[in-house]
């Protein structure tokens, strides 16, 4: 199977967003891709609380959503919006990534676990739980002779995650993401092919790049990684772009036969303080 990472600079006007997606979902159907994934806050990159909720729409009849739904059916293709911002009733909003397939029915959605909340010396406190409320469960969904596993960003940071995602079948692992560049340089690579490794999975991740309206900069490169740990193909840069790899399932196989890790995988006591 064919994947494609879209890879974005998103600004804070969705139809704008949209209209700059549209051709690299063109690009990545006519490159063969039968699954496309774009980045996390694909519709929107907001620059503030207040600038979100004024242009977040409702997830019901959401209107970037439905002409995405439609880009599915039209190219036969499964299409992954890596993340986008949904009201929710007590304020905040959920970050969503949403599935649809290549008939344009929505086939699976996932909210955010894991949330970057932290007290950086020299720079104000950051506080994503303040605008976001975390998910609860982790989802998996199926696409043809593979099993994706859905995550983004900061979720990364957390193999626990991609350990259940692997142990309830996922073989493909997504990780939209919005990295930024200071952390893309040091840790983007690494974690992603440990996410890899560990599972013994493929991992595909679609990047926001370059300078956004919003004045954040954000470091691209998105990847395709093999079960093995190996980069199988990157943007290497942090432009707007399309990258499409070709994945084979038995490769899943035979890393998983090879590192049985998942299935020596021990139960075990926490740690006690001896001595």
């Amino acid at each position: 199977m064919k994947v494609a990472a879209i890879q974005m600079c998103s600004g804070l006007d969705p139809e704008a967003n949209l209209a700059a997606l549209e051709p690299l979902l063109s690009a990545a159907a006519e490159q063969g891709a039968r699954y496309a994934l774009t980045p996390e806050v694909t519709t929107i990159f907001p620059e503030s609380r207040e600038q979100l909720r004024a242009v977040a729409a409702p997830f019901e009849r959401h209107p970037q959503l439905a002409r995405i739904a439609e880009l599915a059916r039209l190219h036969n293709m499964f299409v992954h919006v890596g993340s986008l911002p949904v009201p929710l009733a007590d304020g905040r909003f959920a970050n969503r990534s949403v599935l649809f397939g290549p008939d344009g029915a929505q086939a699976a959605f996932y909210d955010k676990i894991h949330l970057f909340d932290a007290d950086i010396a020299g720079l104000d406190a950051y506080r994503e739980s303040a605008t976001y409320r975390a998910g609860e469960r982790a989802v998996t969904a199926k696409l043809d002779d593979f099993t994706l596993g859905f995550s983004i960003c900061y979720d990364m940071r957390f193999p626990r995650l991609y350990n259940s995602l692997a142990n309830a079948g996922a073989d493909l692992l997504a990780v939209p993401a919005a990295f930024t560049v200071p952390t893309g340089k040091a840790h983007w690579h690494v974690l992603l092919r440990a996410r890899a490794i560990e599972t013994g999975s493929y991992v595909i991740a679609a990047a926001q790049g370059g300078r956004h309206p919003n004045g954040r900069a954000t470091y691209g490169h998105s990847l395709v990684i093999d079960p093995w740990g190996r980069v199988i193909a990157e943007l290497e840069h942090d432009r707007p772009g399309v990258l499409v790899a070709e994945l084979d399932p038995e490769a899943v196989r035979e890393a998983r036969r090879r590192v049985p890790a998942l299935a020596n995988a021990a139960e075990f006591a926490p740690p006690a303080l001896q001595g």
